[in-house]
Protein backbone atom coordinates (compact mmCIF):
# COMPACT_ATOMS: atom_id res chain seq x y z
CA UNK A 1 0.00 0.00 0.00
CA UNK A 2 1.44 3.13 -0.85
CA UNK A 3 2.72 5.77 1.64
CA UNK A 4 3.28 8.53 -0.34
CA UNK A 5 0.62 10.84 -0.72
CA UNK A 6 -0.80 14.12 -2.72
CA UNK A 7 -2.96 16.54 -1.12
CA UNK A 8 -4.51 20.20 -1.72
CA UNK A 9 -3.07 22.28 1.25
CA UNK A 10 -4.24 26.19 1.61
CA UNK A 11 -4.28 26.80 -2.77
CA UNK A 12 -1.23 24.31 -3.47
CA UNK A 13 0.22 20.95 -3.98
CA UNK A 14 1.64 18.95 -1.32
CA UNK A 15 3.49 15.56 -1.67
CA UNK A 16 4.23 13.76 1.77
CA UNK A 17 6.65 11.10 1.20
CA UNK A 18 7.20 8.39 3.45
CA UNK A 19 11.26 7.96 2.51
CA UNK A 20 12.43 11.64 1.50
CA UNK A 21 14.71 10.27 -0.44
CA UNK A 22 12.33 8.57 -2.89
CA UNK A 23 11.54 12.00 -3.96
CA UNK A 24 10.36 11.31 -8.00
CA UNK A 25 13.37 13.25 -9.80
CA UNK A 26 10.59 13.87 -13.17
CA UNK A 27 9.09 16.22 -10.27
CA UNK A 28 12.60 18.64 -9.86
CA UNK A 29 11.85 21.78 -11.21
CA UNK A 30 7.80 21.55 -10.46
CA UNK A 31 8.04 20.74 -6.06
CA UNK A 32 10.41 22.34 -4.06
CA UNK A 33 10.96 21.50 -0.35
CA UNK A 34 9.38 23.18 2.37
CA UNK A 35 11.45 23.20 5.00
CA UNK A 36 8.53 24.34 7.84
CA UNK A 37 6.72 20.84 7.36
CA UNK A 38 9.35 18.92 5.84
CA UNK A 39 7.37 17.94 2.71
CA UNK A 40 7.23 18.83 -0.81
CA UNK A 41 4.93 21.89 -2.24
CA UNK A 42 3.68 22.84 -5.68
CA UNK A 43 1.25 25.26 -7.32
CA UNK A 44 -2.32 23.44 -7.16
CA UNK A 45 -2.62 24.17 -11.09
CA UNK A 46 0.09 21.87 -11.87
CA UNK A 47 -1.70 19.15 -10.43
CA UNK A 48 -3.08 17.43 -14.03
CA UNK A 49 0.91 17.92 -14.81
CA UNK A 50 1.76 16.21 -11.96
CA UNK A 51 -0.96 13.26 -11.70
CA UNK A 52 0.31 12.13 -15.55
CA UNK A 53 4.09 12.78 -14.44
CA UNK A 54 4.16 10.26 -11.62
CA UNK A 55 1.72 7.39 -13.36
CA UNK A 56 4.12 7.84 -16.38
CA UNK A 57 7.33 6.78 -14.18
CA UNK A 58 5.25 4.18 -12.20
CA UNK A 59 5.43 6.34 -8.92
CA UNK A 60 3.33 4.26 -6.09
CA UNK A 61 1.00 7.18 -4.59
CA UNK A 62 -2.10 7.91 -3.39
CA UNK A 63 -4.10 10.79 -4.56
CA UNK A 64 -6.34 13.00 -1.72
CA UNK A 65 -6.41 15.95 -3.63
CA UNK A 66 -9.78 16.03 -5.43
CA UNK A 67 -13.03 17.05 -3.83
CA UNK A 68 -15.63 16.78 -6.32
CA UNK A 69 -17.33 14.10 -8.46
CA UNK A 70 -18.45 13.94 -12.14
CA UNK A 71 -22.05 15.25 -12.57
CA UNK A 72 -23.16 12.47 -15.18
CA UNK A 73 -27.26 14.21 -15.00
CA UNK A 74 -26.14 17.76 -16.11
CA UNK A 75 -27.51 18.36 -19.35
CA UNK A 76 -28.86 21.39 -21.57
CA UNK A 77 -32.68 21.87 -20.59
CA UNK A 78 -33.10 25.21 -22.98
CA UNK A 79 -33.20 25.31 -26.74
CA UNK A 80 -29.50 25.67 -27.95
CA UNK A 81 -28.25 25.98 -31.73
CA UNK A 82 -24.31 27.12 -31.70
CA UNK A 83 -23.11 29.19 -34.14
CA UNK A 84 -20.31 27.40 -36.59
CA UNK A 85 -17.71 29.66 -35.09
CA UNK A 86 -19.01 28.18 -31.51
CA UNK A 87 -18.93 24.36 -32.71
CA UNK A 88 -15.53 24.40 -34.16
CA UNK A 89 -14.10 26.56 -30.94
CA UNK A 90 -15.92 23.77 -28.83
CA UNK A 91 -14.01 21.53 -30.89
CA UNK A 92 -10.65 23.00 -30.91
CA UNK A 93 -10.38 23.28 -27.32
CA UNK A 94 -11.53 19.27 -26.53
CA UNK A 95 -8.43 18.50 -29.70
CA UNK A 96 -6.34 20.29 -27.14
CA UNK A 97 -7.65 18.21 -24.08
CA UNK A 98 -9.85 20.71 -22.87
CA UNK A 99 -7.22 23.34 -22.15
CA UNK A 100 -6.83 26.82 -23.66
CA UNK A 101 -8.28 30.01 -24.47
CA UNK A 102 -10.71 31.42 -27.14
CA UNK A 103 -10.49 34.61 -28.62
CA UNK A 104 -14.22 35.75 -29.76
CA UNK A 105 -15.89 39.24 -30.43
CA UNK A 106 -17.65 40.91 -28.39
CA UNK A 107 -21.64 39.97 -29.13
CA UNK A 108 -20.54 36.55 -31.11
CA UNK A 109 -21.40 34.07 -28.02
CA UNK A 110 -18.48 33.73 -25.68
CA UNK A 111 -21.67 32.78 -23.05
CA UNK A 112 -22.80 30.41 -24.89
CA UNK A 113 -19.65 28.51 -25.61
CA UNK A 114 -18.32 27.97 -21.83
CA UNK A 115 -22.33 26.92 -21.56
CA UNK A 116 -21.50 24.31 -24.43
CA UNK A 117 -17.93 23.41 -22.71
CA UNK A 118 -19.47 22.66 -19.29
CA UNK A 119 -22.17 20.52 -20.61
CA UNK A 120 -19.43 18.66 -22.49
CA UNK A 121 -17.39 17.79 -19.67
CA UNK A 122 -20.02 17.02 -16.94
CA UNK A 123 -17.77 18.34 -14.16
CA UNK A 124 -18.13 20.79 -11.46
CA UNK A 125 -17.04 23.93 -13.04
CA UNK A 126 -15.96 27.66 -11.12
CA UNK A 127 -16.88 30.60 -13.71
CA UNK A 128 -14.03 33.70 -12.99
CA UNK A 129 -15.61 36.73 -14.06
CA UNK A 130 -13.80 40.18 -13.37
CA UNK A 131 -17.42 42.52 -12.33
CA UNK A 132 -20.77 42.07 -10.64
CA UNK A 133 -22.43 42.95 -13.18
CA UNK A 134 -20.79 39.73 -15.00
CA UNK A 135 -21.01 37.89 -11.84
CA UNK A 136 -25.59 38.09 -11.79
CA UNK A 137 -25.71 38.02 -15.60
CA UNK A 138 -23.63 34.51 -15.76
CA UNK A 139 -25.41 32.79 -12.96
CA UNK A 140 -28.81 33.96 -15.17
CA UNK A 141 -27.77 32.06 -18.21
CA UNK A 142 -26.29 29.11 -16.59
CA UNK A 143 -29.43 28.79 -14.50
CA UNK A 144 -31.74 29.38 -18.08
CA UNK A 145 -29.56 26.71 -19.74
CA UNK A 146 -29.16 23.95 -16.91
CA UNK A 147 -32.22 24.85 -14.85
CA UNK A 148 -30.61 23.90 -11.50
CA UNK A 149 -28.86 26.46 -8.76
CA UNK A 150 -26.03 28.36 -9.68
CA UNK A 151 -23.61 29.08 -7.24
CA UNK A 152 -22.78 32.95 -6.42
CA UNK A 153 -19.63 34.04 -4.85
CA UNK A 154 -18.61 37.81 -4.29
CA UNK A 155 -21.06 41.02 -4.11
CA UNK A 156 -22.10 39.33 -0.34
CA UNK A 157 -23.08 36.28 -1.93
CA UNK A 158 -21.18 32.91 -0.57
CA UNK A 159 -22.96 30.08 -2.04
CA UNK A 160 -20.61 27.21 -3.05
CA UNK A 161 -22.30 24.41 -5.88
CA UNK A 162 -21.30 22.32 -8.14
CA UNK A 163 -21.10 25.16 -10.81
CA UNK A 164 -20.27 28.36 -9.82
CA UNK A 165 -19.32 31.83 -10.80
CA UNK A 166 -17.13 34.39 -8.79
CA UNK A 167 -15.26 37.65 -9.35
CA UNK A 168 -11.72 37.33 -9.65
CA UNK A 169 -11.12 39.09 -6.14
CA UNK A 170 -13.82 36.73 -4.27
CA UNK A 171 -11.96 33.84 -5.93
CA UNK A 172 -8.30 34.94 -5.30
CA UNK A 173 -9.66 35.03 -1.45
CA UNK A 174 -11.82 31.86 -1.32
CA UNK A 175 -9.43 29.73 -3.46
CA UNK A 176 -7.40 28.29 -0.82
CA UNK A 177 -10.72 26.66 0.46
CA UNK A 178 -12.41 26.10 -2.62
CA UNK A 179 -9.25 25.31 -5.00
CA UNK A 180 -9.85 21.27 -5.09
CA UNK A 181 -13.67 21.38 -5.70
CA UNK A 182 -13.82 21.89 -9.27
CA UNK A 183 -12.77 19.75 -12.66
CA UNK A 184 -13.49 22.64 -15.09
CA UNK A 185 -12.12 26.69 -14.28
CA UNK A 186 -13.92 29.03 -17.17
CA UNK A 187 -11.83 32.86 -16.99
CA UNK A 188 -14.34 34.92 -18.52
CA UNK A 189 -12.13 38.15 -19.98
CA UNK A 190 -8.86 36.47 -19.16
CA UNK A 191 -6.80 39.26 -20.19
CA UNK A 192 -7.43 40.13 -16.66
CA UNK A 193 -5.63 37.16 -15.51
CA UNK A 194 -1.96 37.95 -15.69
CA UNK A 195 -2.42 40.32 -12.88
CA UNK A 196 -0.45 40.25 -10.06
CA UNK A 197 -3.37 39.47 -7.90
CA UNK A 198 -5.97 37.49 -9.89
CA UNK A 199 -3.41 35.13 -11.71
CA UNK A 200 -3.57 33.83 -7.67
CA UNK A 201 -6.93 32.69 -8.23
CA UNK A 202 -6.11 30.36 -11.45
CA UNK A 203 -2.47 29.48 -9.68
CA UNK A 204 -4.62 27.93 -6.68
CA UNK A 205 -6.95 26.16 -8.47
CA UNK A 206 -6.41 22.57 -9.10
CA UNK A 207 -8.86 22.38 -12.32
CA UNK A 208 -7.24 20.04 -15.10
CA UNK A 209 -10.03 21.55 -17.42
CA UNK A 210 -9.61 25.19 -18.23
CA UNK A 211 -10.96 27.46 -20.67
CA UNK A 212 -10.59 31.38 -21.06
CA UNK A 213 -12.66 33.89 -23.12
CA UNK A 214 -11.75 36.97 -24.41
CA UNK A 215 -12.90 39.83 -27.11
CA UNK A 216 -9.42 40.76 -26.85
CA UNK A 217 -5.96 39.37 -26.45
CA UNK A 218 -3.34 41.85 -27.30
CA UNK A 219 -0.96 41.72 -24.45
CA UNK A 220 2.99 42.07 -23.83
CA UNK A 221 5.04 38.86 -23.98
CA UNK A 222 5.21 38.41 -20.39
CA UNK A 223 1.22 38.53 -19.61
CA UNK A 224 0.65 36.40 -22.17
CA UNK A 225 3.45 33.70 -20.93
CA UNK A 226 1.48 33.72 -17.76
CA UNK A 227 -1.98 33.38 -19.39
CA UNK A 228 -0.25 30.59 -21.53
CA UNK A 229 1.04 29.23 -18.30
CA UNK A 230 -2.11 29.33 -16.45
CA UNK A 231 -4.81 28.76 -18.40
CA UNK A 232 -3.11 26.80 -21.73
CA UNK A 233 -2.85 27.96 -25.82
CA UNK A 234 -4.63 30.11 -27.56
CA UNK A 235 -6.24 27.50 -29.13
CA UNK A 236 -9.29 29.23 -31.40
CA UNK A 237 -10.17 32.86 -32.74
CA UNK A 238 -12.06 34.66 -34.97
CA UNK A 239 -11.82 38.36 -35.25
CA UNK A 240 -14.73 40.67 -35.91
CA UNK A 241 -14.55 41.64 -39.49
CA UNK A 242 -15.53 37.33 -39.97
CA UNK A 243 -18.62 37.67 -38.96
CA UNK A 244 -19.62 41.27 -40.07
CA UNK A 245 -22.63 40.97 -41.83
CA UNK A 246 -23.24 37.46 -40.50
CA UNK A 247 -23.52 37.12 -36.74
CA UNK A 248 -22.39 40.68 -36.45
CA UNK A 249 -23.88 43.89 -38.03
CA UNK A 250 -21.99 45.35 -40.53
CA UNK A 251 -20.21 48.52 -39.86
CA UNK A 252 -18.42 51.90 -40.73
CA UNK A 253 -15.71 53.32 -38.74
CA UNK A 254 -15.53 57.17 -39.38
CA UNK A 255 -12.61 58.94 -37.84
CA UNK A 256 -13.84 63.10 -37.80
CA UNK A 257 -10.93 65.59 -36.86
CA UNK A 258 -11.77 69.27 -35.35
CA UNK A 259 -9.86 71.66 -35.00
CA UNK A 260 -9.20 73.47 -31.44
CA UNK A 261 -10.43 77.44 -30.90
CA UNK A 262 -7.23 79.90 -31.16
CA UNK A 263 -7.74 80.27 -27.40
CA UNK A 264 -7.87 75.84 -26.88
CA UNK A 265 -4.74 75.78 -29.19
CA UNK A 266 -2.38 78.37 -27.28
CA UNK A 267 -3.25 77.19 -24.14
CA UNK A 268 -2.70 73.67 -25.26
CA UNK A 269 1.29 74.69 -26.80
CA UNK A 270 1.53 76.07 -23.71
CA UNK A 271 1.34 73.54 -21.65
CA UNK A 272 2.66 71.28 -24.09
CA UNK A 273 5.74 72.92 -24.30
CA UNK A 274 6.33 72.82 -20.16
CA UNK A 275 5.32 69.10 -20.21
CA UNK A 276 7.36 68.37 -23.23
CA UNK A 277 10.57 70.42 -21.98
CA UNK A 278 10.65 68.62 -18.46
CA UNK A 279 11.15 65.33 -20.38
CA UNK A 280 13.79 66.92 -22.33
CA UNK A 281 15.52 68.42 -19.56
CA UNK A 282 16.00 65.72 -17.91
CA UNK A 283 16.00 62.50 -20.25
CA UNK A 284 12.64 60.75 -20.04
CA UNK A 285 11.37 59.05 -22.91
CA UNK A 286 7.46 58.29 -22.77
CA UNK A 287 7.91 55.70 -25.35
CA UNK A 288 9.78 53.57 -22.82
CA UNK A 289 7.97 51.15 -21.22
CA UNK A 290 8.83 52.58 -17.99
CA UNK A 291 8.22 56.14 -19.28
CA UNK A 292 4.97 56.78 -17.57
CA UNK A 293 6.58 55.55 -14.14
CA UNK A 294 9.49 57.45 -14.99
CA UNK A 295 7.44 61.09 -15.83
CA UNK A 296 5.76 60.24 -12.11
CA UNK A 297 8.97 59.55 -10.54
CA UNK A 298 10.81 63.01 -11.53
CA UNK A 299 7.62 64.68 -10.91
CA UNK A 300 8.06 63.97 -7.33
CA UNK A 301 12.11 64.47 -7.63
CA UNK A 302 13.50 66.78 -10.13
CA UNK A 303 12.36 71.09 -9.84
CA UNK A 304 9.69 72.05 -11.99
CA UNK A 305 7.59 68.15 -11.83
CA UNK A 306 4.42 69.76 -10.03
CA UNK A 307 4.24 72.40 -12.79
CA UNK A 308 5.01 69.50 -15.68
CA UNK A 309 2.36 66.98 -14.55
CA UNK A 310 -0.58 69.58 -13.75
CA UNK A 311 0.20 70.99 -17.36
CA UNK A 312 0.24 67.28 -18.81
CA UNK A 313 -3.05 67.01 -17.34
CA UNK A 314 -4.64 70.18 -18.71
CA UNK A 315 -3.27 70.02 -22.38
CA UNK A 316 -4.30 66.35 -22.33
CA UNK A 317 -7.90 67.59 -21.20
CA UNK A 318 -7.94 70.17 -23.62
CA UNK A 319 -7.22 68.05 -26.31
CA UNK A 320 -10.03 65.24 -25.18
CA UNK A 321 -12.76 67.71 -24.46
CA UNK A 322 -11.92 71.08 -27.04
CA UNK A 323 -15.23 73.00 -28.11
CA UNK A 324 -15.34 71.79 -31.60
CA UNK A 325 -16.13 68.05 -30.17
CA UNK A 326 -19.18 69.33 -28.29
CA UNK A 327 -20.62 71.23 -31.49
CA UNK A 328 -19.98 67.82 -33.72
CA UNK A 329 -21.77 65.61 -31.45
CA UNK A 330 -24.61 67.31 -32.01
CA UNK A 331 -24.05 67.50 -35.73
CA UNK A 332 -24.04 63.51 -34.95
CA UNK A 333 -27.20 63.47 -32.83
CA UNK A 334 -28.62 65.35 -35.89
CA UNK A 335 -27.75 62.42 -38.26
CA UNK A 336 -28.84 60.02 -36.22
CA UNK A 337 -32.88 60.98 -35.56
CA UNK A 338 -34.24 57.81 -33.23
CA UNK A 339 -31.17 55.83 -33.51
CA UNK A 340 -29.50 54.29 -29.86
CA UNK A 341 -26.22 55.99 -29.71
CA UNK A 342 -23.44 54.80 -26.84
CA UNK A 343 -20.70 57.81 -26.21
CA UNK A 344 -17.41 56.80 -24.79
CA UNK A 345 -15.23 59.05 -23.00
CA UNK A 346 -11.36 58.30 -21.40
CA UNK A 347 -12.12 60.23 -17.97
CA UNK A 348 -15.35 60.96 -15.74
CA UNK A 349 -14.99 64.59 -16.19
CA UNK A 350 -15.51 64.58 -19.99
CA UNK A 351 -18.62 62.10 -19.63
CA UNK A 352 -20.25 64.73 -16.65
CA UNK A 353 -19.10 67.48 -18.64
CA UNK A 354 -21.03 65.78 -22.20
CA UNK A 355 -23.98 64.65 -19.52
CA UNK A 356 -24.65 68.38 -18.68
CA UNK A 357 -23.94 70.16 -21.74
CA UNK A 358 -27.26 68.00 -23.41
CA UNK A 359 -28.90 66.73 -20.27
CA UNK A 360 -27.98 63.34 -21.01
CA UNK A 361 -28.10 60.10 -18.79
CA UNK A 362 -24.44 59.45 -17.56
CA UNK A 363 -22.59 55.78 -16.35
CA UNK A 364 -19.42 55.95 -14.51
CA UNK A 365 -18.11 54.01 -11.85
CA UNK A 366 -19.61 55.91 -9.52
CA UNK A 367 -23.19 55.16 -10.51
CA UNK A 368 -24.99 53.04 -8.11
CA UNK A 369 -26.23 49.58 -9.60
CA UNK A 370 -29.87 49.97 -9.32
CA UNK A 371 -29.41 53.60 -11.41
CA UNK A 372 -26.99 52.15 -13.88
CA UNK A 373 -29.75 48.82 -14.32
CA UNK A 374 -32.34 51.94 -14.69
CA UNK A 375 -30.40 53.63 -17.15
CA UNK A 376 -29.67 50.65 -19.20
CA UNK A 377 -32.99 49.84 -19.28
CA UNK A 378 -34.44 52.65 -20.08
CA UNK A 379 -31.97 52.73 -23.04
CA UNK A 380 -33.02 49.23 -24.18
CA UNK A 381 -37.11 50.57 -24.33
CA UNK A 382 -35.73 53.37 -26.40
CA UNK A 383 -36.74 55.97 -23.80
CA UNK A 384 -33.26 56.87 -23.33
CA UNK A 385 -31.59 56.80 -27.16
CA UNK A 386 -28.28 58.61 -26.11
CA UNK A 387 -26.19 57.19 -23.42
CA UNK A 388 -22.69 58.86 -22.07
CA UNK A 389 -20.38 56.53 -20.21
CA UNK A 390 -16.63 56.66 -19.43
CA UNK A 391 -14.64 53.16 -19.55
CA UNK A 392 -16.97 51.17 -17.19
CA UNK A 393 -19.12 49.50 -20.43
CA UNK A 394 -16.30 49.20 -22.27
CA UNK A 395 -16.68 45.37 -21.24
CA UNK A 396 -18.57 43.13 -18.20
CA UNK A 397 -22.26 44.76 -19.33
CA UNK A 398 -24.62 43.27 -20.99
CA UNK A 399 -25.29 46.62 -22.68
CA UNK A 400 -28.69 46.77 -25.04
CA UNK A 401 -27.90 46.98 -28.75
CA UNK A 402 -27.00 50.42 -29.71
CA UNK A 403 -26.63 51.25 -34.00
CA UNK A 404 -23.99 54.30 -33.11
CA UNK A 405 -20.86 55.03 -31.27
CA UNK A 406 -18.99 58.18 -30.41
CA UNK A 407 -15.12 57.82 -28.94
CA UNK A 408 -15.02 61.36 -27.52
CA UNK A 409 -11.98 60.24 -26.08
CA UNK A 410 -9.78 57.48 -25.00
CA UNK A 411 -6.93 56.24 -24.46
CA UNK A 412 -4.68 54.55 -27.17
CA UNK A 413 -5.29 50.96 -26.17
CA UNK A 414 -6.00 48.70 -29.10
CA UNK A 415 -8.25 46.45 -26.45
CA UNK A 416 -10.54 49.36 -25.14
CA UNK A 417 -10.53 50.61 -29.24
CA UNK A 418 -12.02 47.47 -30.18
CA UNK A 419 -14.41 46.64 -27.12
CA UNK A 420 -16.00 49.88 -27.75
CA UNK A 421 -16.92 49.04 -31.45
CA UNK A 422 -17.81 45.75 -30.42
CA UNK A 423 -20.85 47.15 -28.29
CA UNK A 424 -22.47 48.73 -31.45
CA UNK A 425 -22.01 45.55 -33.28
CA UNK A 426 -24.83 43.35 -31.58
CA UNK A 427 -27.55 42.90 -34.30
CA UNK A 428 -31.18 43.80 -33.75
CA UNK A 429 -34.36 44.07 -35.91
CA UNK A 430 -34.20 46.81 -38.35
CA UNK A 431 -30.16 47.82 -37.73
CA UNK A 432 -28.94 47.71 -40.97
CA UNK A 433 -25.39 49.00 -40.17
CA UNK A 434 -23.32 50.21 -37.13
CA UNK A 435 -21.46 53.30 -37.47
CA UNK A 436 -18.50 54.05 -35.00
CA UNK A 437 -17.62 57.70 -34.43
CA UNK A 438 -14.27 58.70 -33.48
CA UNK A 439 -13.80 62.66 -32.75
CA UNK A 440 -9.86 63.67 -32.96
CA UNK A 441 -8.71 66.91 -31.89
CA UNK A 442 -6.47 67.94 -34.90
CA UNK A 443 -2.58 68.76 -34.67
CA UNK A 444 -2.94 67.92 -30.70
CA UNK A 445 -1.10 63.99 -29.23
CA UNK A 446 -5.03 62.56 -29.92
CA UNK A 447 -3.50 61.99 -33.41
CA UNK A 448 -0.61 59.67 -32.33
CA UNK A 449 -3.11 58.09 -29.49
CA UNK A 450 -5.83 57.69 -32.10
CA UNK A 451 -3.19 55.80 -34.40
CA UNK A 452 -1.97 53.59 -32.01
CA UNK A 453 -5.67 52.54 -31.28
CA UNK A 454 -6.74 51.36 -34.51
CA UNK A 455 -3.73 48.98 -34.87
CA UNK A 456 -6.50 46.21 -35.83
CA UNK A 457 -7.69 44.55 -38.44
CA UNK A 458 -11.40 45.67 -37.61
CA UNK A 459 -10.04 49.21 -38.82
CA UNK A 460 -7.62 48.08 -41.64
CA UNK A 461 -10.03 48.42 -44.64
CA UNK A 462 -12.07 51.36 -42.86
Amino acid sequence: MANNFLRFDAGTLVLDLGNAEDFPLELIGTFKHDPRSGNFRARACDYARTVRTLQKSGFDFCDQVRNYVPLPELAIKSPLTPHLHQQRALEAWERAAFRGTVSLPTGAGKTILAVMAIARLRRPALVLVPTIDLLTQWCSVLERFFQMPIGMLGGGSHNILPITVSTYDSAVLQMEFIGNRFALLIADECHHLPGPGYKLAAAMSIAPFRLGLSATMEMDAERTATLKDLMGENIFSVAIDELEGKILSPYLVKRLFVELTPAETARYRECRNIYTGFLRRYGISMASVDGWRNFLIGCARFPGGKEAFAAFLEQRKIARAGTAKLQLLHTIFQRHPGERILIFTADNDSAYAIGRHFTLPVITHHTKSAERKAFLDSFRNGEYPILVTSKVLNEGVDVPSAAVGVVFSGSGSVREHVQRLGRVLRPAPGKLQAVLYELVSAGTSEEYTSGRRREHRAYRRR
